[in-house]
């Protein structure tokens, strides 16, 4: 019996497993990768103290941090995931694939999310054949070629800006009538030549034959719908909460994110604390899970010892 099972090992799971580590409370991290979404990330620019650090290495940061301080006190499971976790008389049941399960009178929940795909016509048989939704994994593959982005927030014009260093043209398509990115960025970007970007528009359809050459999209405004040739398509439309594992457990709100108190992290559920991507806060970076988790974590060990 753990005293904590860890669930992810993103910034919010790492940082409540150095300090589990420090408190000595006896733990298990359960993560697939290191990093979390941050993987996906050539150039993370937010994350304080490092100017600039890409997301593959930020994640072997987290787990040398944690492996620092593991010790005889914190048991570290990677790759694994989590398919269900359950209340029992002594506190929780944490299953893994495969069938390993770990008991523990507290959980936390650092599960982030997962790419939300792009609900147009053809985008499912064109992934990995023109369309993709990790630009620092693919992009360099189109190189001198007219591409699009979807999505108007930080994640889509961070990609935009990766992309112009070495494609012909980026035109990024927003489904609102205003970018949710930063103005910084937004206006950054708005002054490079080979940029274009629209809003209030719906891409409808991905167009090819055996690779993507087109999409049309439609204006929301007006209803006129448009072809533009391109030779890629970077999906950037929001993240789905990795939260199946416990959707009968604790309270999720309509977006399936875990509904969690603010001044403590704590869900609806005694013992099960949450923080990062997959809760209902108001903001969601690398920065706030990090913070969110140490509080979950100092108002655990209270409620541990």
């Amino acid at each position: 019996m753990y005293d904590l099972v860890i669930v992810g090992g993103g910034p919010a799971g790492t940082s409540v497993a150095v300090y589990a580590a420090r408190k000595r409370l006896r733990s298990v991290i359960v993560t697939e990768e290191w990093g979390g979404q941050s993987n996906v990330s050539e150039d993370i620019q937010n994350w304080i103290g490092t100017p600039h650090i890409s997301g593959a290495n930020l994640g072997k940061a987290f787990e040398a941090h944690v492996k620092e301080y593991a010790d005889d006190v914190i048991e570290m499971v990677s790759p694994a995931r989590v398919t269900k976790i359950e209340k029992t008389e002594e506190g929780f049941k944490t299953t893994c694939d495969g069938g390993k399960s770990y008991g523990s009178k507290a959980v936390f929940l650092g599960v982030g999310s997962a790419r939300r795909k792009l609900p147009a016509k053809g985008a499912d048989a064109f992934e990995h054949k023109g369309l993709t939704y990790c630009a620092s994994c693919d992009g360099p593959l189109f190189s001198g070629r007219d591409v699009v982005v979807v999505g108007g927030g930080n994640a889509g014009f961070e990609t935009a800006a990766q992309l112009l260093a070495y494609t012909n043209s980026v035109t990024l398509f927003e489904f609102n009538d205003k970018f949710l990115a930063d103005e910084v960025t937004v206006e950054k970007l708005q002054k490079n030549e080979k940029f274009k970007a629209l809003t209030n528009v719906e891409v409808t359809e991905v167009l090819g034959e055996t690779l993507v050459t087109g999409i049309k999209y439609k204006d929301r405004g007006t209803g006129k719908e448009t072809e533009l040739p391109t030779g890629g398509v970077f999906v950037e439309i929001g993240l789905i909460p990795n939260t199946a594992m416990v959707k009968d457990l604790v309270t999720l709100n309509e977006h399936n994110q875990i509904v969690v108190d603010p001044y403590t992290q704590r869900t609806s559920v005694e013992g099960i604390w949450a923080a990062g991507d997959a809760t209902d806060g108001r903001y969601h970076q690398n920065n706030i899970a990090s913070g969110d988790a140490v509080k979950a974590i100092e108002d655990m060990y209270g409620y541990l010892r």
